[in-house]
């Protein structure tokens, strides 16, 4: 027998299994379960482009694209950008198309930090942040971000962490799990403490269609911000393409050229079909954005006022398609709620302590789903906290 605890890569085996997949690997055993756990569109991916992957497949589009992704595409990225955000790249040397905006955050962060470097990054938030940083020989400082602030960073959380090894700021916002969104306020006031500074920023706006009631800003828009920005986005959220796998980065061309050959030896380049169907997506898919959004606005309300009446605790999501509630009041940690929510009601939510050790006394739930389905995991709540 080998000695596969002698043969595995010890950083590796140091990192933490995903919070989420230990509850997803749950459900799978279980039947009649209410879940509000997925971060995923219950939408269908628009006809109009699902049409546009089909006609690739049946024209014999199979082939390899260039490294960076297709030229069409990465205008049309660059389009979108300046019309929706008020933000333009060069599509020949700033912007990669990548597998899902997960691999461009990998490809960043690999990128841009040397073994000791320091990467701030606000709790709560995705769960991939920490990992691959670890991976990447970087030094990971968490700041916990506030109830009391609607999960914001503010600028004197970010200034006492900064130190001589800082490299990165993460900057995920709208926020999973918490909802929380960065103003074009709250943005200035940190543009005014990195200013001076050598400190890039990666920012994760995977979420920046679904905010309600304010338009979102990107960081890359404020003074002086542009130049020491990688902007992360995808198709995944906005246009409900969760299985197409599509992403990019958008940047200085100093740092996208560097990303560009980790893409290269590791990935070579995105899937064909993906990136035709993005393409349409782009030019054509104002509309479905619009529509989806609205949709997750009333599901938002909806899910607010019915934790709100039952007696459970939350600030009103302001952006992305989740709700964070406050469930420490009833004696349980984070783990014990949805363990026994989960086998008592079948009922399932996220604990929030699978977003950052900040996450314990909160649950992630999603309303990424429709209002007959929250309404009955609003009732297995229910019910199940008149038992505590």
């Amino acid at each position: 027998m080998l000695d596969y605890d002698s043969i595995i890569s010890k950083k590796a085996a140091g990192l933490k299994p995903s919070g989420i997949r230990k509850f997803f690997d749950i459900l799978e055993t279980m039947d009649d379960v209410i879940s509000l756990t997925v971060g995923q569109p219950d939408f269908a991916t628009p006809w109009h482009v699902r049409l546009a992957g089909i006609e690739s497949l049946e024209d014999g589009k199979t082939y390899y694209t260039s490294n960076s992704g297709t030229l069409e595409l990465r205008e049309e990225i660059n389009n979108y950008l300046t019309r929706r955000f008020g933000i333009s790249y060069d599509p020949k040397t700033q912007i990669i198309v990548t597998v899902g905006g997960s691999e461009a955050i990998d490809l960043a962060i690999r990128a841009v930090i040397n073994e000791g470097d320091e990467v701030i990054i606000p709790c709560p938030s995705f769960v991939c942040y920490e990992p691959l940083t670890l991976m990447a020989d970087g030094i990971p400082v968490i700041i916990n971000t506030k109830f009391e602030n609607k999960f914001k960073l503010t600028a004197d959380e970010l200034r006492a962490a900064i130190t001589p090894k800082t490299k990165l700021l993460v900057l995920p916002y709208p926020n999973n799990p918490t909802g929380a969104i960065m103003t074009r306020e709250d943005l200035e006031e940190i543009a005014e403490v990195l200013r001076g500074t050598n400190i890039l920023v990666l920012a994760d706006e995977i979420y920046s269609e679904m905010t309600y009631g304010l338009k979102h800003t990107s960081i890359a828009s404020i003074p002086d911000m542009y130049e020491r920005t990688i902007y992360i986005n995808g198709f995944s959220k906005a246009y409900a393409m969760t299985g197409w796998r599509l992403g990019y980065a958008c940047g200085p061309e100093a740092v996208i050229k560097q990303m560009l050959k980790i893409h290269q030896y590791g990935i070579m380049c995105a899937p064909t079909t993906s990136q035709l169907a993005a393409i349409e997506a782009l030019k054509n898919g104002d509309a479905d954005i619009q529509m989806m959004t609205a949709e997750y606005d009333r599901r938002r309300k909806y899910i607010y006022n019915g934790l709100k009446r039952i007696g459970i605790e939350s600030f009103e999501p302001e952006g992305a398609f989740y709700i964070y509630p406050y469930i420490g009041k009833y004696g349980l940690t984070s783990e014990e709620f949805c363990e026994r929510l989960l086998h008592e009601q079948r009922c399932a939510l996220v604990p929030g302590t699978a977003f950052g050790e900040s996450g314990e006394g909160f649950a992630r739930i999603s309303y990424a789903y429709s209002i007959k389905h929250i309404t009955k995991a609003l009732e297995r709540i229910e019910k199940f906290i008149s038992t505590l």
